[in-house]
């Protein structure tokens, strides 16, 4: 009796357990449906909490605006931390709009004034350029000379009678502006006042770079967006050595990454120029496959730092092929009358990585028709995200090229037919990496402008995004900190004495 009585409570007890787990099952089914059908369709109790369809109508089309406000704008509340500032919801489509620039005016110590231009008074801030404009260092100091020809470009765009192709102007109200360019020339300062003279303690260059954080990190413009929004060019590797991660919430222009940390200067947020070439372009090109002598050209440093070393291990593969130049040069004694001469000779021009992952050999070889070679794996290249560089480019891993044989083999297997289709793209292309005052259509000036105008959505994005919670109690933006390597600084400090890549 005793056994049957507990067989029938253990039977009792599974079923009991059995009914419990599927009635619950039952409720978690039904309770996930309620979920995923109230989050299928927004239920909006208070009629008032709907969109604004005048607004989003005028964010569409632009055609439509309040009584209350000017063309095209409307007030933003902001708290007493934050300047006031006004957006124009024509930007949104910035293919009908021309990118609007605030420019401070920096004092000329900045920027003329270290190309020898002197101030004609006290209160003269920039050249009158409608007259003459100061000339820029040549030589080396030529290909990185971006910063220039922007700020010209800018300053062109106040008295231009006509501005049709032009991507940036010139504004005089921050608030209106999509962006903040900072007018200070830090490759020529770098180049030139780097170098501790006999009475001094601090270099030039170090010192402009101090004032230079000091006034930004004063201005409204910065401490409303803590920076996000400023433009600020350091085309040089070495270049704004001491202020780079004091000012990285900005917008760099640079040449490559390769002396920055990954959390100061990033594709994500940065813009990639390309260099100024400095041998001559190729006008009236009518050479062909069979009239251009050498297969493979390379002249410059052959013993480089970091990833350079694959240069000399090139050299050593390459140097006893018959139709392949592999020789070390420099501007130094008709340097660049050579290079030009060779590459406009030369069917295929490497570029290859040295102290850092780019050089201006890629753009002579575009200005030359010479069908570039890459090999530089951590290379980032301008405007990559609208041109597709493998159209008039031969891109090589460094592993392949130093397999025995492998470069020249693969250059001899492009044919004739397919160096002209590439040697005509270049051609093609060569007018986007032209600097030129004034700036012209779609050349390298617009295309940095259209470059960064392509970032300020993400930008704003940001900005909009920090700016949610601007009731609450917050401490004022401005730098924040941010991690670095633990070798960050002893490996500037390693870098800055390196030679500018030839």
């Amino acid at each position: 009796m005793v056994e049957r009585n507990a067989h029938s409570m253990g039977i009792f007890g599974r079923k009991s357990l059995f009914c419990l787990f599927t009635v619950t099952s039952v409720l978690f089914m039904l309770s996930w449906s309620f979920v995923l059908r109230s989050a299928g369709r927004p239920h909006f109790v208070d009629l008032n909490i709907l969109p604004n369809s005048k607004l989003l109508a005028l964010a569409d089309d632009g055609n439509t605006r309040s009584r209350s406000q000017k063309d095209g704008e409307i007030p933003i509340l902001v708290d007493k931390n934050r300047a006031p500032k006004k957006y124009n919801l024509f930007k949104c489509n910035p293919s009908n709009q021309v990118l609007k620039v605030f420019m401070y005016d920096l004092p000329p110590q900045f920027h003329f004034e270290l190309l020898g231009w002197k101030a004609e008074g006290k209160n003269s801030i920039w050249p009158n350029i409608r007259n003459k404009v100061p000339e820029y260092p040549g030589g080396l100091n030529l290909q990185h000379s971006i910063e220039y020809w922007l700020t010209l470009d800018l300053l062109y765009s106040e008295f231009a009678d006509n501005l049709n192709g032009k991507s940036a102007i010139r504004v005089y109200n921050s608030s209106e502006a999509d962006v903040i360019f900072v007018p200070f020339f830090s490759s020529i300062s770098y180049n030139r006042f780097s170098r501790l003279k006999p009475h001094q303690k601090t270099s030039m260059n170090t010192l402009l770079q101090e004032k230079l954080v000091t006034f930004l990190t004063a201005q409204e413009e910065w401490k409303r967006s803590g920076g996000k929004d400023h433009i600020i060019v350091a085309h040089h590797p070495n270049s704004l050595l001491d202020a780079r991660v004091k000012l990285w919430p900005a917008m760099f222009i640079l040449s490559d990454f390769g002396r920055y940390p990954p959390s100061v200067a990033n594709v994500e947020k940065d813009i990639i120029a390309p260099y100024k070439h400095v041998i001559r372009n190729y006008y009236n090109d009518t050479s062909g496959f069979d009239s251009r002598p050498i297969l493979i050209y390379f002249q410059g440093a052959i013993y480089r730092k970091d990833g350079g070393f694959i240069r000399q291990e090139l050299f050593y593969m390459l140097k006893d092929e018959k139709d392949v130049h592999f020789s070390f040069g420099s501007v130094q004694k008709d340097g660049i009358k050579q290079a030009t001469e060779g590459m406009h000779s030369s069917k295929f021009c490497l570029n290859i990585a040295g102290d850092t992952p780019s050089s201006n050999r890629l753009f002579d070889a575009i200005a030359s028709h010479c069908v570039p070679v890459i090999i530089s794996d951590e290379i980032e290249l301008p405007y990559e995200d609208i041109l597709d560089y493998s159209e008039f480019c031969i891109f090589v891993r460094t592993s392949d090229a130093l397999k025995e044989k492998f470069l020249i083999n693969l250059i001899r297997s492009i044919k004739k037919e397919e160096w002209t289709r590439m040697w005509a793209r270049l051609k093609e292309v060569e007018n986007l990496f032209e600097y030129r005052y004034p700036s012209k259509d779609n050349d390298a000036v617009q295309m940095i402008w259209q470059a960064i105008a392509r970032k300020v959505p993400a930008v704003n994005l940001k900005l909009h995004k920090s700016w949610r919670f601007y009731r609450s109690p917050w401490k004022e933006r401005g730098l924040k900190s941010t991690l670095l390597p633990k070798n960050f600084w002893s490996s500037l400090a390693r870098l800055s004495r390196a030679e500018v890549n030839l």
